[in-house]
């Protein structure tokens, strides 16, 4: 779904490429209380409701829909789209990146990994397509496909649901790591419904609203217990972007919410996970909205809203404030910015990857800091991108004891910074060292708008990864011609 819009948008398809300082931060180098001034407490009034929201984001639901669908057309119409599935060199280790559809625009995709069968997911958002239903159908529509052999190979795409409504976007998938069930969420319109499967994906329940009297949600995330009893949710909505909880302890029948700050900033969740022992931890970032314009200006805030006793209370948890970094100049202005993501290994050590400038509006590195004691103490920052280039949209995953992997966006630097391309890299002690970058956007063509030096743009404000029960990595993630796009999703996977 469109972040907050901040900046007029003036793209064409056509155009491929796109015209040691410490790390800044605020306060002190050890990770900032688990509060602050300006938010109220937690458990804030959940019934009240401000006026954002509503109209005003269904408008911009349906102008970069409509932007995005007449991209694509032209793109249609100048034959850019259906180049060859690339082949040749790739990444030592890896299979080769793969597009899921040349010939379809797909953004913002999420994958699921079954940690005890070869079974792999795949969802993503799907433009520009005849509508999988009569009548009131959606457009986007989330798409579906899956492997039964460890993303070796995949079946077609399908609508993961066509129900009524006006578009779909959002898509979030898990499994059920005791039962191999798959759950997942989506947002019909501006409300947040979840759905799940019990036969690999071949059917899947009606969709179930967990918004109760919420008006509208935005940015979905999903945590799901081991045993599937316990189901948490998390979007910005009502009042002016401040983080909701939802949750369900039968099985995703039935949902209560919660709004656990009320703030005047902006929050967007990014990523969730749910520790052997019941912990929950949400990440976020939260922005203010008041420079000119309504720009992000002054710092922005990398939380961890954690619960010890399955959603009764939550923890505020500030791990880091940095400044904001290098607004994107043919997009809006945040599109890189405040982005995080969190897992945990089997003994409950959390990592949590996330972007922070190294100077103000200036350029992004990708940070890691990780925590023993279930997210009430933090690391110091560890930087794991290069210094001097913008990076942004880290995706981070963990197994076993310590084994942690991670993938994270990067300007291509030399002829041409402003292409980017995908870097992945791994630890074997809990993120304390890491293995040297690998770049697994490794094909120079397939797409219009990829080069050998990079691609043009990232596509979507979040990709994933999984690992899958022989303890490969699979990666997903978005790569277009702008944001507008059209671009597709794009798929590499360990051998």
């Amino acid at each position: 779904m469109p972040r907050r819009s901040v900046v007029a948008l003036a793209v064409s398809i056509l155009a491929v490429g796109l015209a040691v300082t410490a790390p800044l931060t605020i306060g002190a180098d050890a990770p900032p209380p688990a509060s602050s001034p300006s938010d109220h407490p937690v458990g804030a009034d959940p019934a009240e409701e401000g006026a954002r929201g509503g109209s005003a984001e269904a408008a911009e639901q349906a102008e970069s829909t409509g932007e995005r669908v007449e991209a694509y057309e032209r793109a249609v119409d100048a034959g850019l789209l259906g180049a060859e599935a690339p082949s040749g060199a790739h990444a030592p280790g890896w299979s080769g990146e793969q597009v899921v559809d040349p010939k379809t625009d797909d953004w913002e995709p999420a994958i699921a990994t079954d940690p005890n069968g070869p079974w792999v997911y795949l969802l993503v958002t799907r433009y520009g397509q005849p509508k999988p239903c009569p009548g009131n159908c959606p457009t986007p529509y989330i798409g579906l496909t899956v492997s039964k052999d460890g993303a070796a190979s995949w079946n077609a795409v399908r609508p993961l649901c066509a129900c009524k409504g006006s578009g779909q976007f959002d898509p979030i998938i898990e499994v059920v790591p005791d039962t191999g069930a798959v759950y997942a969420l989506y947002m019909n319109g501006y409300n947040v419904v979840f759905v799940k499967s019990t036969d690999h994906g071949k059917t899947w329940s009606a969709p179930v609203k967990t918004y109760g009297k919420v008006s509208w949600g935005d940015k979905p995330g999903i945590a799901v217990s081991d045993d599937g009893r316990d189901v948490y949710a998390s979007f910005n909505g009502p009042q002016g972007g401040d983080p909701w909880i939802v949750q369900s302890h039968d099985f995703g029948r039935n949902w209560a919410q919660q709004r656990v700050v009320g703030s005047k900033r902006y929050f967007f969740n990014w990523d969730a996970d749910v520790l052997h022992d019941g912990t929950v931890v949400f990440s976020q970032g939260s922005i203010t909205y008041t420079a000119p314009g309504a720009n992000p200006e002054g710092v922005i805030r990398h939380h961890a809203f954690i619960s010890r006793d399955r959603g009764t209370t939550w923890e505020n948890v500030v791990v880091d404030r940095v400044a904001v970094g290098e607004p994107c100049a043919d997009c809006r202005a945040d599109y890189y910015i405040g982005q995080s993501s969190v897992t945990a290994d089997d003994r409950g050590s959390l990592t949590y990857a996330y972007d922070a400038a190294t100077e103000e509006f200036g350029p992004q590195r990708i940070y890691v800091r990780r925590s023993t004691d279930g997210g009430r103490t933090w690391s110091d920052r560890i930087a794991l991108s290069e210094l001097g280039e913008n990076a942004a949209s880290p995706a981070v995953e963990s197994t076993g004891q310590g084994d942690v992997r991670l993938w994270y966006m990067q300007t291509a630097g030399g002829d041409d910074p402003d292409l980017w391309n995908v870097w992945y890299r791994s630890s074997t002690d809990g993120g304390r060292t890491w293995s040297a970058p690998v770049k697994i956007s490794d094909k120079g063509s397939g797409a219009f708008y990829k080069t050998s030096q990079g691609f043009a743009e990232p596509y979507g404000d979040y990709g994933e990864m999984g690992i899958t029960s022989t303890g490969r990595t699979i990666a997903a993630w978005g790569e277009g011609a702008s944001w507008i796009g059209p671009g597709g999703v794009w798929v590499n996977r360990q051998l």
